[in-house]
């Protein structure tokens, strides 16, 4: 019965967000909070809520911290000279924005946060969507995707995970799978490809000249399609343009909050170019810290934050303002996390979470025993998107793991292969730093997951299959 339930639940909440019945914080939180009523646990909800927040209140507050320190670096201009490199790499060519954003998702996810790479992803390529009208949740499922393909590296999480659930160390797990991830990162980047070359078609070759504000059913369109010609024709779109996977466009969000380039004025009074060297240097001071371990991650961020503000704004007014000017951000994703933990708590308290599991993993027929390691890769996609990391990597993987052993099948293949749904992972509605990325792409989530899904599904399994065509898995 709690299986049941438990698939009905989360099956509830996805029809509800992707139809926009509900706004995802009210879905979080009316749900689970019905559901756990159903069962017969409703007076218990309130231990199971505080159970949750209590669980997720120090990612809360890594990415309130996390939020105003990257919002202030982006205020006194660190991240300009990405956004001009990119802008000289793009030339206002939607292929090539589209590239970019996979390019800088995948490169900025080194530091093994995705909350982090996608702040400094949307705030760098943001300002040129916005400007060129293209679809904001090409710039969203792309990052998404790209984030989730280097989310495997061992300080990512998922990797530590494994090694430790199942005591193996995470070098021996991640080395191996280094040619299957980049199968998959060069698979994400053929998507941005193809989903460029439609936003090519869709809105032409233009400049940034060119690209003035439009009305919100014109875009501008180069002579002879893509060709990046000087002569210019208007075209009526209707809807949501070329394709469905065009929608929604930035248009569908308003245009008469055309933020131009607001990012890139080099004449805004929160520039600090004499600081900058020191921005830069807290900035990986701060993020090898955060590889190394040395402080938990809200701390450092805590700390991080403080500092950059008093440095770069030791006027009180300044420090109010620059707070005052990121509280949407902050509130927005600090609010969506704490209705998650309602989510997760009553998903993880009635024990759902491990009926869920335990039904898939005896659904699997004792003969598919030799092949546990592909099944194990398989179930990897969905569960890791139904069910939180801890949940998935120290609640199945390990019984996975047991029913392999019994037919030969080695822990680290089972290992690798609980890896490969990480890609879909990192846009499930139980990660918080998808919340970030939707908010500050200004983006619908439920829009996000039906335009993501199915890529980052697609990315996944590129990536079991390179896994299994070397011999990885």
């Amino acid at each position: 019965m709690l299986t049941i339930l438990g698939f009905a639940m989360i099956a509830t909440f996805l029809v509800l967000i992707m139809m926009k019945k509900m706004s995802p914080i009210a879905a979080l939180v009316l749900i689970p909070a019905l559901f756990c009523v159903a069962v017969g646990q409703g007076a218990k909800l309130g231990d199971y809520v505080i159970d949750g927040v209590g669980n997720l209140a120090p990612t809360a507050a890594m990415l309130m911290f996390a939020i105003v320190y990257f919002g202030v670096m982006i205020d006194v201009g660190l991240f300009d000279p990405i956004v001009r490199g990119i802008l000289r790499f793009c030339k206002a060519d939607p292929m090539r924005i589209v590239v970019g954003t996979a390019v800088l998702a995948a490169i900025v996810s080194l530091d093994g946060d995705g909350s982090t790479t996608f702040m400094i992803t949307v705030s760098a390529m943001y300002p040129l969507y916005k400007r060129l009208k293209m679809s904001l949740v090409v710039m969203t499922g792309v990052a998404a995707t790209a984030n989730g393909v280097m989310n495997t590296l061992p300080w990512g999480g998922p990797t530590a995970r494994a090694a430790t659930a199942l005591k193996l160390d995470a070098g021996d797990i991640f080395v191996p799978m280094i040619p299957a991830l980049g199968v998959g990162l060069l698979a994400v980047i053929l998507l941005a490809v193809v989903l460029g070359r439609r936003e090519r078609k869709r809105l032409g070759f233009l400049t940034l000249d060119e690209a003035v504000v439009q009305e919100p059913e014109t875009v501008l369109v180069g002579a002879g399609g893509a060709a990046g010609g000087s002569d210019r024709t208007r075209k009526t779109t209707g809807g949501a343009g070329a394709g469905a996977d065009a929608e929604p466009t930035a248009a569908a969000h308003g245009d008469a909050d055309d933020e131009g380039f607001k990012g890139l004025d080099p004449n805004r009074a929160t520039l600090r170019p004499k600081l900058y060297w020191f921005n830069a240097g807290l900035t990986v001071a701060l993020l090898a810290a955060m590889i190394m371990e040395l402080m938990p991650i809200p701390v450092l961020f805590l700390l991080g934050a403080a500092l950059a503000l008093t440095v770069n704004f030791p006027h009180m007014p300044d420090q109010r303002a620059r707070i005052a000017a990121h509280a949407d951000n902050v509130l927005n994703v600090s609010g969506m996390v704490f209705a998650a933990a309602v989510f997760t708590g009553v998903l993880s308290g009635t024990g759902m979470v491990e009926h869920m599991a335990d039904w898939l993993v005896g659904a699997i027929p004792d003969g598919m025993g030799p092949h546990m390691a592909i099944i194990t890769g398989i179930l990897s996609i969905p569960l890791t998107y139904f069910m939180s990391n801890d949940g998935f990597y120290f609640g199945v993987v390990p019984v996975l793991a047991e029913a392999g052993a019994a037919h030969g099948v080695s822990p680290l293949e089972i290992a690798r292969a609980s890896l490969v749904g990480q890609p879909l992972h990192m846009s499930s509605p139980l990660v918080p730093a998808v919340y970030v990325l939707v908010g500050m792409a200004k983006v619908e989530f439920g829009d996000h997951t039906r335009f993501t899904v199915k890529w980052a599904a697609l990315t996944s399994l590129v990536v079991l299959c390179a896994g299994l065509l070397f011999g990885i898995i």
